[in-house]
Order: C-alpha cells, then structure tokens, then sequence
C-alpha cells in the first residue's frame, strides 16, 4: 500500500534530500518527485562522512545500487587513537567506514538520475507555502538553519541551543589511520581535535576549543571581522597548523568555507505540519563528536520513504515516520549531548594518566561502557584495569584461596577506604524510602529490606529519610530519630542485620522543609498536602512547594538555632545506636537545601542573599553533627549540584557548596541534582547526574559518590574506572533485585572478596539452568570464519585509484550557514 502522495516536492539536494528522492521514487515509479536545490550540481561542501554497520545495513537492503557504488570509496578502519600528554592509546574492535561527502553526494545524484528525479539546481525553492498548495508532500531538508522551519515556528516549536565552544571544519591532506582524538594543553588552554580519514588522500579535521581558551590563544582577534560567502578564515587556520604542526607531519590544512562557528543542538517539538515534514538537521541535530548529520537525515530518508509506501495517507505516513523516528533521535541526541558536555569541560580530565583518559574518553556519551569496551579489545581495558588500580600485569595477583586479588577485580569490586570504614567494594545502597513507618518507628517491612540489602553484596547500605523532628518528616510514614524509643528501636534493627551480615549500615538524616506534610507518594513519586493531621512546615523563605501546598513559615533565629541541635542531637543518637555511616540531606527541596537554592532562600538577613550566607545554616549544622559523630565513622553530605531551573543553583554555586562543604569537615559528596522546586526540567537518563558527582570530585578533591538512573554494571563499572566517581549509588535496581551486587559480580563471573555470597545462598551464586541451557549446537560450517581482527588501520593501496578529492581552496559557492554541520 502506498500513501497517495503523487506529487513531492524536496527542498535541499543534500544526501539526505537526495536519498530520500531515490528511494521514493523506486518504491512507487509514478510518482513526481521535484528537487529544487540553490547551489550548483558540483559545488564541493564538507568534508568526510563516517556511517556505523547499522546504517549501511539499512543503505545495503533498501537500495543496493547505492551501497554497492558507496562501498567502492569507503575507508575502513576499526581502531581509535588518543594522543594526549604526549602518548598514544589505541583501542580497537569498533569498526568505520567513511567517504568523501562529495563523492556521497554524486553517488545520490547518479541514482537520482537512473530513477528520473528532477533535481533542480540552482533553483532556490519557492516559498514553502506555495510549494504545500502545489504538491501532495513537502519534505524540508534545508539544513540546521532550515528556512522551512522558521516559516512555521508556532507549528513546529524549535528550540535552538547554541553552545559556546568553538570549532572549526577543516581537511588535511595527511591520511589518519585511524579515528584519532588530538588533546593538548597550551599555556591558554586545552585544544582538541576530531580527525579520520575518508579516502586515500584526505582525512576530516575538526578543531575544537573551549570559549575562554579560544579567547585566550588569540583567535577572537583572528576572527574580528565579517567573512564574505565562501570565505574561509586563513589566518586561524595557519595558526591551528602552526600549533598541531607535531601531529601534521609536515602537511596542510585545507580549508572549504571554514570559520570558527558555535555547534547548535536543534530539537523541534513537531518534525510535521500539514503536509510539510522536517528532515535531518532541518529536524534535529547531534554533536559532531558522536554524530553524523549526514547519516541521521540518510536513516530519516529511509524512515520516510518506507512510511510513504506503508501508510494510506500521506498524513498517516507522516505521523508514522515521526513515530518511529523520534525515539531514535532523542536517544542519539542525548548520547550526543553528553559527548558535547565533556568536550566543552574537558579541562577537568586532563589531570588523569594516558590510561584513565583514554577511557573516559571513549565512554564520555554512555553508550560505550566498561562491558562493550572489553568485548571489543579485551586488551585495551586490561592495560586501563592495570593502569587505575596498579595491578603488576595482565594476570593479576590470586590470595590463599583462589579467589582474584582486588587489583584484577572490576572497578565496582575494588575495595575503598572512606574514612577509617573499609568498603569491600564501591556499590552504596542509598536511602530508599518506604514510607511504612509505624509511629515513627522503623517498621517490620524497613528491618526487612535493609536486611536483604545488607545481604544483597553491596559496599554500604544507608537507611533514608530519617527525621530529626517531628515537623521534619517528609510524610507521617516517616521514621524519627529525636527521642530515646526509635533509637531503641534503631539499635535492634541493627543487632539484627548484623546476625547474618558484616555490611556497613548508615543513616541519613533530614529535615525535610517545605516538603514536610505530605501524603505518601503513589506512582509518580510525589504526594498532595496532608488535609488532616499535618503539621506546620518550616522554610527558608515563605514559598510553597507548588500550587496546592500551604505556605511556609520562614524560620526565625530560635528556630534556625534549635534546628541546628536537633540534627547534632539526631547525629549523637545514630552513633550510640550503631551506624557506621552518616548521611545529612542537604539536598532535593529538604530544609537546609531550601537555604542554599537562590529560588528557595529569599531572606535578607544573615541566612540569605549572597551564597556565603545562604551556606550559613547548612554549615552550622556540620559543624555540630561533626563534633558529635564519632572520628573515623565517615560522614556524608547529600547535595543537589542543580536545580534544573533558570536562575537556580548551577555547577559553580555547587563547586563553591561542596568545597565549603569539604572544608567543614565532610568526607564524602553525595552528589545528586534536582527535586529542589517543582517547575524543575531535568534531562532524564541513564547516568545523567553523574557528570556533576565528577565536577566535585576534581574540585574537592574528596571521594564523592555518583548517583541517578545507574542500572546496570556496566554503568557503574564505567564510571569508576573513567574516575567520576569514587562510588555509584544504586536505587531502583536494588528494589527490583535487593541481590542486584552479587547477581553483577556472577555476571562478570567475579567470585573474590570484593563480593562473597551469604554461606546459606553459596549454592544459588551460578545462575540457575533454563530451557534450552543443556543444548550443544552442531559444527555447521566445513571452513571456519577467522574472527575479525582487533585492530584495523586505513591503509590505502598505493595503486588504488584515487577519489575525486573536495577542493583544494575554499568553494566558489560554499556557503558556511548552509554546510552541514555534523559530518562524522
């Protein structure tokens, strides 16, 4: 079935626009497809394109002709160098291909021709309006700065995020053999640079620095004037040779409309409108350290055209290619934007030795981990494993028993000293409310569940949201720790878990300010005012939580004073009773957060206005839990280092916090972000605080703990081994698997100290048989396929014939608004 689309118009001759054409066309012959493009049929833009294994699939099934001509020009490689601090580390097993943008688009440009499209170059396209009363379909593939998309902004919402990094496109007539990453540090600061090759004669090279050591090498000055079209800025790009000449072995630079510009992430919260749809960067946009602009509009052509064919109406098609692409985008969006934060803030990292750097390096967008990493050059993570923890060799050390020395353990099972507490390894249960509390007691189900945890294999195990006061519990489901009862019942608890496990058990304590009084929460993790048996909330200022809550008192001197006791008195209790950690919650919209957050504190007096004020509380209340809680038991500070909200507290109000925070006596940052006000936007995802757990840790210099959405061990293997963090807390996983530690180690089939089963569950350490686990499948094959090789360079055959190569100079009608911006 195909969508009555008969007549389609195409702004943009890009490989996304013209693969898009081709593939329409083919799928339903009688169609009218119009390209209309406003640069020549061989005007050069750009330089090299990388596509991955799973886009050339696509490329291969839908149309082979393209594939086949494509694969005839492809650089192939399968290593990634990282030069930096003068070393090179190489690791291997990911596998490239890349081309000439050029050569791509003559390649679309012949199909086009063999299906009988009628592209129409220099012809700009006429106003998107007429063109949607004219045709069936108009698909807009202008580009980042898509005209298409401004002409209807109410319908397709953008947002625009401009960056202040800067960078430049460039190629360079030295042949890379591999994808290789140039970091060096100059007396203004850290230069980067993005380069592979793409055929037997050019490689891409994109040049990246930070705003202020851009600024300070000169090239603001360098770029103090307006550019004419086509132009490119000569004299920056003798200066990035005359700095990267040590990795240029004697070659050029070879510019094309090339200028510092700033990257710009462009989301769109409608990609259709009428008949109008947006496609590649025209629709979205990925930084090009992780991302080919080229290769999403290719995927985005494909998606399209097999919506065209599958759906009885062009407006069905349309919703259906939205449908399924959308998902796909975010994904490599949010992967894409983690690559831009760490490259914007790689000054942080460059302290770190080869070994460490190179792997946080290769994992900075999430998607390449610790597990993936190993499967693809096992030998790459072994030198990083002997590198961090200082093991001798590849073979590790063994104790008496057998059972691998924690050198030659994964990251997460690698022993820590926090304080004078020993942790077996680096996995912290944190506190997970459960809001069963019965009168302030911790109840048979929280005895429960911190008794799986405990056994469950993690390093510590903190009890959460203990109140220091009646008006401070969050919920009347809340346990206390201010009278002589719940310490009772505390120490018991403890006694308890300590029969059957030697896991350090810590506590935190809160007050949970104008998130006191509240239902418990259902489902989505919030819960209305209390209506009947609440109490009176205290605050920093007078501001409600949202709407349907009630105001506030802003606490006055006496009170500010007796809040500072209670958590002192709280403190004191925890230590008698037992715990071998401390938490305090200054965090996540709870009292002595609501001081620190410029949104939440709007007093005028000694607690508010500056941020040394605002930290006076927080402070005070250190101060006194310090000189109660017993010397070597470690003592934890929660923060939230963003409020995910304009004016908020951002990363360096949080470094100012936590070096305050470290100076008054803390031995660990609990580093979390958000929940500090309801209108807060966070952007959720796998690992996404703990950017901001490895900000502190640089600056403090105190082991820190990285939290939110860390899943799986992988994650958690990554973060420690790249140096984020010094431990990973994990919640959720542990309510969906209390075992969740011990069921990683036997996953990475690790049996030694770092993690040891409970005598009783010793038999339950394998994973028990399934179906289908006992079968052995039959040799198949007469001739055995030799395993792909770990490391490939591109080589290039001297008698290979060479691909046409872009131009030498800047184009005569590249237009560097217009060029695409993302050409991995």
């Amino acid at each position: 079935m195909t969508a009555g689309a008969g007549r389609i118009a195409v702004i943009g001759a890009g490989p996304g626009g013209l693969y898009f054409a081709a593939l329409a066309r083919q799928t339903a012959p009688g169609r009218e497809i119009t390209v209309f493009e406003r640069d020549g049929r061989d005007d050069g833009f750009g330089f090299g394109v990388v596509f991955s294994d799973e886009t050339l699939d696509g490329i291969a099934r839908a149309d082979p002709r393209v594939f086949a001509a494509m694969s005839a020009e492809f650089a192939r490689w399968s290593d990634i160098d990282v030069r930096y601090a003068g070393q090179v580390r190489t690791c291997g097993g990911h596998g490239f291909a890349a081309l000439d943008r050029n050569r791509l688009r003559a390649i679309l440009q012949r199909r086009c021709a063999e299906l009988a499209v009628d592209v129409r170059y220099r012809t700009p396209a006429p106003p998107v309006g007429r063109l949607a009363a004219e045709y069936d379909l108009v698909v807009a593939a202008d580009g980042i700065n898509s005209a298409t998309r401004a002409a209807y902004p109410e319908a397709f919402r953008p947002e625009l995020d401009e960056r202040r990094s800067r960078y430049m496109w460039l190629a360079t007539d030295k042949v890379f053999e591999a994808f290789t990453f140039i970091v060096e540090r100059f007396d203004f600061g850290v230069l980067q640079v993005h380069a592979y090759p793409y055929s037997a004669e050019r490689s891409t090279f994109i040049v990246e620095l930070a705003e202020e050591p851009w600024r300070r090498a000169g090239f603001e000055a360098l770029a103090d004037r307006e550019f004419a079209r086509g132009e490119s800025d000569t004299v920056s790009v003798r200066r990035c040779a005359e700095l990267l000449a040590g990795h240029l072995d004697g070659h050029r630079l070879i510019p094309n409309a090339s200028r510092w510009i700033r990257f710009t992430t462009v989301r769109n919260a409608a990609w259709r409108h009428r008949n109008v749809v947006l496609l590649g960067d025209a629709a979205h946009s990925a930084h090009f350290s992780i991302g080919s602009g080229t290769k999403l509009a290719m995927e985005d052509a494909l998606a399209l055209a097999a919506s065209l064919r599958e759906q009885p109406t062009p407006e069905e098609a349309l919703a259906a290619y939205e449908a399924e692409r959308r998902p796909v985008v975010e994904s490599a969006q949010r992967a894409a934007q983690a690559s831009l934060e760490w490259f914007e803030t790689i000054g942080r990292r460059t302290g770190q030795g080869a070994d460490q750097f190179a792997f946080n390096l290769l994992t900075r967008s999430r998607r390449v981990t610790y597990g993936s990493l190993r499967a693809r050059d096992p030998g790459f993570v072994a030198a990083v494993d002997r590198a961090v923890s200082g093991a001798p060799d590849a073979r590790g050390t063994h104790d008496g028993r057998g059972t691998r020395d924690a050198r030659d353990a994964p990251p997460m099972f690698r022993p820590l000293k926090l304080g004078a507490l020993e942790l077996r390894n680096r996995v912290v249960v944190p506190p997970l409310a459960t809001f069963t509390a019965s009168g302030t007691l911790p109840s048979a189900f929280d005895r429960a569940q911190l008794t799986a945890h405990a056994l469950g294999g993690a390093g510590l195990v903190i009890a959460g949201m203990t109140a220091v006061t009646p008006e401070g519990r969050a919920t009347d489901r809340c346990p206390g720790l201010w009278n002589d009862r719940q310490e009772q019942a505390w120490r018991d608890l403890l006694a308890g878990i300590r029969e059957v496990s030697d896991t350090p058990v810590g506590i935190q304590l809160t007050h949970a300010g104008r998130r006191a009084s509240r239902a418990v929460p259902g489902p989505d993790g919030t819960g209305p005012p209390l209506t009947e048996g609440g109490w009176p909330v205290l605050a920093a200022s007078p501001l409600p939580w949202d709407a349907a809550s009630p105001l506030p008192h802003e606490a006055n001197a006496f009170q500010l004073a007796a809040v500072t006791a209670d958590f002192a008195a709280a403190a004191e209790r925890a230590a008698r009773a037992g715990f071998d950690a401390l938490e305090l919650q200054f965090g996540h919209g709870h009292l002595l957060s609501g001081f620190l957050s410029p949104l939440t504190n709007r007093r005028t007096d000694g607690y508010g206005g500056p941020l040394a004020q605002r930290l006076r509380l927080p402070l005070e209340v250190l101060a006194a839990v310090r000189a109660v809680w017993p010397a070597g038991r470690p003592l934890l500070v929660r923060i939230s280092a963003s409020d995910w909200a304009p004016g908020g507290t951002g990363a360096a109000e949080a470094v100012a916090i936590c070096r305050a925070l470290a100076d008054g006596g803390a031995d660990a940052l609990d580093v979390s972000t958000g929940e500090v006000v309801a209108h807060q936007r966070p952007p959720y995802g796998r690992g996404y605080q703990t950017p901001f757990a490895e900000l502190v840790r640089a600056a403090t210099g105190l082991p820190t703990v990285a939290v939110g959405a860390i899943s799986h061990h992988d994650d958690a293997d990554s973060v420690l081994l790249a140096g984020r963090a010094d431990l990973v807390a994990v919640g959720r996983a542990h309510l969906h698997d209390p075992l969740w530690t011990l069921h990683a180690a036997a996953e990475q089939g690790y049996a030694g100290p770092g993690a040891p089963w409970p005598g009783p569950w010793a038999a339950g350490s394998r994973r028990p048989p399934g179906p289908g686990a006992d079968r052995v499948a039959p040799r198949l094959r007469l001739v055995r396929e030799p395993a792909p090789p770990v490391h490939r360079r591109w080589r290039p055959a001297p008698s290979a014939p060479p691909a046409r190569p872009a131009p030498p100079g800047p184009a005569e009608h590249a237009d560097p608004a217009r060029r695409p911006e993302e050409e991995r």
